[in-house]
């Protein structure tokens, strides 16, 4: 089964980590998506621009109307995701723990991908 590992962090927390941790933690999930590479777990990872460059989109009597920035007003911005292969949710939530931004404040949402009808 597919889970997605939904990643989010406080932007302005992230920013204000020293440049050489910001790296250690980029490099870590390099090697951490290398593993789940290895593993034959790995589907999809993708990094996301900052939330100041989103746009969200809602539906108003009939017609579309387009806000900046994301929908949800929290401290925590998502970030990324991960699309990786687990047999149940407890295999699922022990490859999310591997994520290196959780040692940095980070929050990591783990969520079943409905298989396609």
């Amino acid at each position: 089964m597919q889970y997605m590992l939904m990643c989010c962090i406080e932007e302005k927390r992230w920013l204000a980590l020293p440049d050489a941790e910001r790296d250690a933690v980029m490099r870590d999930y390099g090697a951490w998506v290398a593993g789940l590479e290895r593993a034959g777990r790995h589907r999809a990872t993708e990094k996301l621009a900052w939330s100041p460059a989103a746009k969200t989109l809602r539906m108003q009597g009939g017609r579309p109307i387009v806000t900046d920035g994301p929908y949800a007003e929290t401290k925590e911005q998502f970030g990324g995701f991960h699309i990786v292969e687990a047999s149940d949710l407890d295999e699922a939530l022990s490859i999310a723990a591997g994520i290196p931004t959780l040692r940095v404040g980070g929050t990591v949402e783990v969520r079943p991908v409905e298989p396609r009808a």
